[in-house]
């Protein structure tokens, strides 16, 4: 596995770049975020952890420019300000994580092996094309496609997996710990603020089908039955 690592400090790479090898994996290093696209789209990484202010431009504008030829890409933001928007916006635009400097290089690691781990695929997922149709809303399981009213709705990839998850057990209250531990992992390491901010984008991308994402006060939430 090869990361590549993202920051205008030299000492947070060096850092970062020590636990990296510590477990065993291979990196390279770029200084702005110029770089990490130009990299990006020579190169074959399987993570990027990636600073959000830098100079030349930004983590955002990095991550959206990857993502363009990368979709699939899983990209890890750092970042020293903790702020909601700045949460919702990095999601938003379809990282799969976000931490907060300062941060323990150990936990980093952790969290990069949790976002590997997920990004390699589901073994759930099931061998037989499954779909499933709430009115117009048709959710395709196997070619991983959101449809509203035969228009494609691109999700982020945990929008999907989020999606995917309440869909396929609509009808039953999910407490916000199994959502988190069937969608993010066990190992997760972030709080219950993830789990609400992706409820959110999701409704938001749902239009009037966000209504069947019933929010259940004190447990979690539920995926209504049509």
């Amino acid at each position: 596995m090869k990361l590549l690592i993202v920051d205008d400090e030299k000492r947070i790479r060096e850092l970062i770049a020590k636990y990296a090898a510590f477990e065993g994996y291979a990196f390279e290093e770029a200084e702005n975020g110029m770089q990490a696209v130009e990299y990006a789209r020579a190169k074959a990484f399987d993570l990027i952890i990636m600073d959000i202010m830098m100079p030349e431009l930004d983590g955002f504008s990095a991550s959206r420019e990857i993502r363009k030829t990368c979709p699939a890409l899983p990209i890890i933001l750092l970042s020293a300000r903790g702020e909601e928007y700045d949460k919702i916006h990095g999601f938003e635009i379809g990282v799969d994580d976000y931490v907060v400097k300062p941060f323990s290089p150990k936990e980093l690691m952790l969290r990069v092996g949790a976002v590997l781990r997920r990004a390699g695929g589901d073994p759930r997922a099931p061998e037989a094309h499954q779909t499933a149709a709430i009115g117009g809303l048709t959710v395709d399981f196997t070619a991983r496609r959101v449809t509203i009213d035969g228009q494609a709705v691109e999700l982020s990839p945990k929008e999907y997996d989020l999606l995917f998850y309440l869909v396929r057990n609509r009808g039953i209250a999910l407490t916000r710990d199994k959502l988190i531990s069937e969608v993010w992992g066990f190992d997760f390491f972030g709080d219950d603020r993830t789990l609400d901010t992706h409820i959110k984008l999701l409704r938001r991308q749902l239009g009037e089908y966000a209504r069947y994402i019933i929010t259940l006060r004190g447990v979690g939430y539920r995926f209504e039955n049509a």
